[in-house]
Order: C-alpha cells, then structure tokens, then sequence
C-alpha cells in the first residue's frame, strides 16, 4: 500500500482524533488532524487555517466529516486536491444553529459559493442513510452525483457507524 498524506477535518464540537483520523491512520496514511474550536473561530479563520496546512503539508487528499466536510469540499474546490466527505454537512448556516452554535454564520453564506467551483470527478461521499443530525444529504447526490455517492443504510451521523476503513481503502489511491 502507499502511504499518503492526508488532511483529516473533524466536525462541529468533535475532535481531531475522530473516527476518520482512526481508519485513516489503521490504513497506514501519514495524517495531518488540526483541531478546531468551531465555536470560538469563524469560518473565513479556519479557512485561513486551512489553507496555511495545505501549501505547509501538501496533501495529496483531504477528508472531511460533518462541518469539516464543508471544509474540505471547499478546500477541493480551491486546490484541486481530491476530498472524501463523510457526512458532510454542506450547508452550515442551516445546521448548526440547530445543534447550537452562536457564532456569525455570515462567513459560511459567503463560502458557501465557492462549492460552484467543485471538480465533481475528484469527490467521493459516504452517507449515513439514517443522520440522525443532518437532513439534506439529498443535495450531495444532486451535486456531486450518485455515483459519487455511498449511502449507508443504517449509518448514523457518527462515523464510528460506518465502515470507514473499508470505504477509505477503496476510493483514496
């Protein structure tokens, strides 16, 4: 197997050590997994963050959950880097006001654009089929595609409910 550098985004009030960065690490990949504070740093913040890991480290993929799906599609849209979203949580504004957050969604709408700039081809996505948390999978399919798509039928929003280290191994070459 080749080991490869991967940027690991954890989701909102999650950690970096998350389900992702587990399989990932299991799998023999080199993984880079900064910690955020969702509540206290803006979106634009850890955007710049983000960025800064990226022309740093070099990734050669980037694997999102939940919020940090968000960021990683956004950050594949930018760069070119190919991303695997677990499920991803695309529209933020809208999310996670419901689960608690407080903070400025403003800079969220303002990225939210920057999905129009997605190399489609280049994003792979696996679905819990019953997110107890997140409701609008539907817009993946409809984005990226359903051949894009692996939906998890008893999946819940928690990684650790899917088979991460099956998926991972087939679609990051």
């Amino acid at each position: 197997m080749i080991v490869l550098k991967i940027l690991n985004i954890h989701g909102f009030r999650g950690s970096a050590e998350n389900a992702a960065f587990g399989a990932l690490t299991k799998l023999g990949h080199d993984v880079v997994s900064p910690g955020f504070d969702y509540d206290a740093v803006s979106a634009d913040m850890v955007m710049e963050r983000l960025r800064g890991i990226i022309r740093e480290e070099k990734p050669q993929y980037i694997v999102g959950t939940s919020y940090g799906g968000f960021f990683a599609a956004l950050l594949s849209a930018e760069t070119g880097i190919s991303a695997v979203l677990v499920n991803p949580c695309l529209m933020p504004f809208y999310h996670l006001p419901l689960l608690g957050y407080e903070g400025d969604i403003g800079a969220m709408i303002s990225l939210f654009s920057g999905l129009a700039k997605a190399d489609r081809s280049i994003v792979k996505c696996i679905i819990g089929g019953s997110d107890e948390l997140i409701n609008t999978h539907s817009l993946e399919t409809r984005f990226y595609g359903a051949e894009n798509i692996t939906v998890i039928p008893e999946g819940l929003h928690s990684g650790a409910t899917l088979p991460l280290g099956e998926f991972f191994g087939e679609v990051i070459k």
